[in-house]
């Protein structure tokens, strides 16, 4: 039988593709622990297999775990990182369908990463290219699904070679880099695993740059003087005084009594805020709701999969009219949250949006579908990005708001004080976009021209200069797109990626003593690696790649004689980079095991060892207390500094790959642990607790380093713990029978940053 084989980029797009190309219901077929779909349309027989991402990573082919390695090739994801292994059915599905299939077609995101997915799954397939084409969308609604199917067109080889371009770059700078960093610091005696990559780099170099200026800052006195009348504050036109001197004797030269010297009034209109791209909603997110960019991100992934909103990696602010806007007004008026502000636009017959000035080739701006949620579909922060993303469109289609700013002056004795005050006169698309309109009015008082009053107090004020401010999630990744560097899709991700490396922590980001470490310590050695302009220009490279003015091959090659001139630079400086990074790494790891302190003696610290059973928790007061506590096995355990509220100790966050973080408090049996058997994951954290005995406590080493007892704070345990001295040469010998072991557990221990040091 012959058929049309359409390959997804994950299940939930594969299930919308089906279903809106069926003529009936489209039959889901299991197979192997996945599952298709097939079904008729026309005299057509179809088959919708779904991906689950990337099947396939790069990997290293020749050569052993040092630096630099540029032999690279792609490889199933399954032999790459054994927790892929799940996606090894999908691939084999797809296989097996490819080998009697006709034809092929492409139907995954179309961006780069998306159109790299769907390529590589064509070609090790085995399938004909000749006879694939391309599915392109933005949206998942049946209208736009049937029509992309029926527009197919030719693979989109420039974002392939361009997706493919920017995997391999990001490869060889985060693997090779990342070993040069853990190369130095064995050297110094520890062991970390570090990770820094091709805007990673740049990104903790702007965050250091900032921390060091702050740190830096030196607070100095300045005077303001201030005139009040009717409640507003008139600042005097010479708004600082550095001489409190001068400041005295122009508050002697004032006197309350005075009169209006300028007045001036201006209509100003307000236009529409443009629609979404991704980073004006991820920022927008996180001022509304405190939602950090790489979560918004998550959530409007989700609501796309959904086909509520349209595809949200777009750098776009512009709604094309093919969009059929009208259609998606009246569909929204359809929702009774939205009916009033939608079927207002539609009675005034406001259809055309106001836009902003960034265009995206692939996608239009970030925008509801119309398609109405199915009741108790969307919830907590699901339900405020899709509000968010709904009020936005709307009030993009409405009238322009107005406002009158108002400046006056007052001359006051001698001396003159100046007040401006703005105030909304016509609400227009402001009414549209509450509760989220940002607009702060400052009401003036009534006043004429050369009118004669008397302020009621002229003070002065003595103020401090202020440090330059912090960056948060959300403005450093607009930062980073005002610099050009990353992508659309990477920049949130880079900034987790600093937080789990430890390199930065807190809401206002700040930069820890191993984040400033590195900065300092690569800006010093091979600032080559912190280069924003190295960065911006392979970004503009790849850019050139997907419009046609340059090759893939060209542009990695140039890559691999750069990264290996920067490894030639590193290696001579590794014992000296290493000696800089030490401290930073071992008091890194001290704080990382360090969870509270001691319930039981009050005088210790509740420390995360490991022991015969694996991780437990103790008093480092022992043998004179030996207090102690069971954790989950195979997790990190953070510190997060509280306290639970009904046994009073330490709170602990429980990490593992793959899986939502938790906290719990150290007590087995505590109070607030009562609910856990309602839910799945807490059976199994409360099982392995209560498997896991309690161990002896044996004293921790004088100093402390980056081995043994310590917990990394991304999540991965390193080394064992110390033997006594006469157990040494049997550890010895245990070590070398198991070298070959080691090394390949160490070895993936360094390519675990990859995917992390690649942002």
């Amino acid at each position: 039988m012959s058929y049309t084989l359409i390959i997804s980029e994950k299940p939930n797009a594969a299930t919308k593709i089906a279903q809106a190309l069926a003529d009936d219901q489209p039959k889901k077929v299991a197979a192997g622990g996945a599952y298709w779909f097939e079904l008729k349309r026309g005299d057509r027989e179809i088959k919708v297999a779904p991906a689950v991402g990337h099947l396939f990573g790069l990997k290293q082919v020749t050569g052993n775990s040092d630096y630099p390695a540029l032999e690279i090739a792609w490889q199933p994801s399954w032999e790459v990182n054994k927790e892929s292994d799940y996606a090894k059915k999908y691939f084999d599905n797809i296989k097996k369908l490819s080998e009697k299939a006709d034809d092929f077609v492409v139907a995954t995101d179309f961006d780069v990463e998306g159109s790299l997915i769907g390529f590589n799954i064509l070609r090790f397939a085995h399938c004909d290219e000749s006879k694939a084409t391309r599915m392109k969308f933005s949206t998942l609604t049946k209208e736009e699904l049937i029509d992309a199917f029926e527009k197919k067109s030719g693979l989109d080889y420039s974002n392939i070679w361009a997706g493919e371009a920017r995997h391999k770059l990001d490869w060889f700078w985060g693997i090779n880099i990342s070993r040069a960093l853990m190369s130095a610091v064995r050297r110094a005696g520890a062991f970390r695993v570090l990770s820094i990559g091709r805007v990673q780099g740049p990104a903790l170099a702007l965050l250091a740059e900032r921390e060091k200026k702050i740190a830096s800052f030196v607070s100095t006195p300045y005077w303001q003087l201030v005139a009040l009348y009717e409640g507003v504050e008139f600042l005097h036109r010479k708004q600082r005084f550095e001489n409190e001197r001068e400041a005295d004797e122009a508050l002697a030269r004032s006197e309350k009594s005075g009169f209006v010297s300028l007045l001036d009034k201006k209509k100003m209109k307000l236009r529409p805020l443009p629609p979404f791209d991704l980073t004006t909603l991820q920022t927008e997110a996180y001022r509304c709701f405190s939602i950090n960019p790489a979560r918004t991100m998550q959530i409007a992934q989700g609501l796309y999969e959904a086909a509520l909103i349209s595809y949200p990696r777009s750098a776009s602010q512009k709604l094309p009219p093919q969009l059929n806007l009208k259609k998606i007004i009246s569909q929204l008026a359809a929702n009774p949250v939205y009916e009033e502000k939608a079927k207002a636009l539609l009675a005034a017959e406001r259809v055309k949006p106001a836009e902003g000035e960034k265009v995206d080739p692939a996608h239009p701006a970030v925008h509801p579908t119309g398609l109405k949620p199915s009741a108790g579909a969307l919830k907590g922060e699901a339900a405020k990005v899709y509000d968010l993303i709904v009020r936005r469109f709307l009030q993009c289609f409405a009238e322009d708001a107005e406002a009158e700013r108002v400046g006056a002056e007052l001359t006051l004795g001698r001396e003159k004080y100046f007040a401006q005050g703005d105030r909304v006169t016509k609400r227009g698309w402001m009414g549209f976009y509450e509760p989220y309109t940002k607009f702060e009015e400052k009401q003036m008082p009534e006043l004429r021209l050369n009118q004669k009053l008397t302020v009621d107090e002229i003070k002065k004020v003595k103020k401090m200069t202020q440090p330059p401010k912090r960056f948060t999630p959300a403005s450093i990744v607009s930062e980073l797109e005002e610099r050009d560097l990353g992508t659309k899709a990477t920049r949130a991700e880079i900034i987790e990626t600093l937080y789990r490396r430890g390199y930065v922590e807190g809401k206002s980001i700040a930069v820890t003593a191993l984040g400033l470490a590195v900065a300092d310590s690569l800006e010093k050695h091979v600032p080559e690696i912190m280069s924003d302009e190295l960065t911006r220009h392979f970004e503009k490279e790849m850019d050139e790649i997907q419009e046609g003015k340059t090759t893939q091959e060209k542009v990695v090659a140039e890559g691999k004689r750069e990264i290996a001139k920067i490894c030639d630079e590193f290696r001579p400086q590794e014992e000296a980079i290493g000696r800089e990074l030490l401290g930073a790494v071992n008091e890194m790891q001290r704080k990382a095991s360090v969870l509270g302190k001691c319930n039981k003696c009050g005088k210790g610290e509740i420390v995360v060892r490991r022991g015969k059973f694996g991780l437990f928790a103790a008093c480092n007061a022992y043998p004179e207390c030996k207090n102690t506590f069971p954790l989950p096995k195979d997790a990190a355990v953070l510190a997060t500094g509280k306290t639970c509220t009904f046994c009073s100790l330490p709170i602990v966050k429980i990490v593992r790959r793959g899986r939502r973080p938790f906290e719990m408090c150290l007590t087995p049996n505590c109070e607030s642990k009562a609910n856990w058997g309602n839910k799945r994951y807490a059976k199994k954290e409360e099982a392995q607790e209560t498997k896991q005995p309690t161990q002896e406590v044996k004293p921790l080493p004088q100093k402390v380093t980056a081995t043994a007892q310590n917990v990394k704070p991304e999540g991965k345990l390193e080394g064992k713990p110390r033997k006594a001295p006469k157990a040494s040469k049997k550890k010895a010998g245990k070590e070398k029978k198991t070298g070959k072991k080691e090394e390949k557990q160490k070895e993936k221990k360094e390519n675990e940053g990859v995917a992390d040091a690649a942002a």
